[in-house]
């Protein structure tokens, strides 16, 4: 196996730490990239130096809240500099991570994420995307959200997918040596079966004493999207991993 040497922006995020253990154990030399490491993606501060030898870019970085605005500004300057200083160190390709059913968002982060894509691709560096479908961990995240003893959570069609089996599809995309071929569909990675968020959501729950109460979704932005299974992975994605109730049962 030929070892190669990849940067990881937002290699302390959730996604992050994830790929930087599969690169590690699979050999190759890893630059992490995040604020944590004096690496800014978005002022440019440590970038230069962190990409000098890189060949491959994994970018996993991503922002901090749901809002549409902020979080399309932020991709938009994180691929400008990711190409910009990409291209000056002679690195060869950038991979990401996106969210499957962005290219069906009108509103709110997947949205964002739907510029994101775009922007990357229309850089000057080669560019390979994984969409995948929300995290296990992201269950967690809804039930922080709400603060409280009660929790409200959208009762929409899901296809949970674990982070370790995400980085691991991410990276195995990454070291194809193939060329993505046009007109073929963006490769998606999901869980094993679909689910609901908030019966998922409710399983969690019941560990932190958190009564979850299913509601219709209304509201939120491409509900109706998301309720007739438009954010659901396509034929061609791969399923792999474990669920949501098996994956909660290796966690402490």
């Amino acid at each position: 196996m030929s070892i190669t040497t990849f940067a990881v922006a937002g290699a302390t995020g959730r996604l992050g730490r994830h790929v930087v253990d599969v690169l590690t154990e699979r050999g190759h030399r890893v630059v992490p990239m995040s604020r944590a490491t004096g690496v800014d993606i978005i002022t440019g501060e440590g970038l230069a130096e962190a990409l000098t030898g890189v060949e491959v870019i994994i970018d996993v970085a991503s922002w901090h809240s749901s809002e549409q605005e902020a979080a399309t500004e932020f991709f938009r300057t994180s691929a400008r500099n990711l190409h910009e200083y990409g291209q000056r160190a002679g690195v060869a390709r950038i991979a990401m991570a996106s969210i499957i059913g962005a290219d069906k968002a009108t509103a709110g982060f997947l949205a964002a994420k739907k510029v994101h894509e775009e922007l990357l691709l229309s850089g000057p560096l080669s560019v390979r995307i994984l969409r995948a479908a929300q995290f296990h961990e992201f269950v967690g995240q809804l039930l922080d959200w709400q603060q409280g003893d009660v929790a409200y959570i959208p009762a929409l069609p899901t296809q949970l997918v674990a982070c370790r089996t995400v980085a691991e599809e991410l990276v195995d995309l990454t070291l194809d040596p193939g060329a993505p071929v046009p007109g073929t569909p963006i490769p998606e990675i999901a869980g094993p079966r679909k689910e609901i968020m908030a019966e998922a959501a409710a399983l969690l729950g019941a560990r932190r004493s958190i009564k979850v109460i299913g509601v219709d979704g209304s509201g939120m932005p491409d509900a109706e999207t998301a309720a007739n299974g438009g954010f659901l992975p396509g034929p061609h994605a791969k399923l792999a991993g474990p669920t949501f109730k098996e994956w909660l049962g290796t966690q402490p």
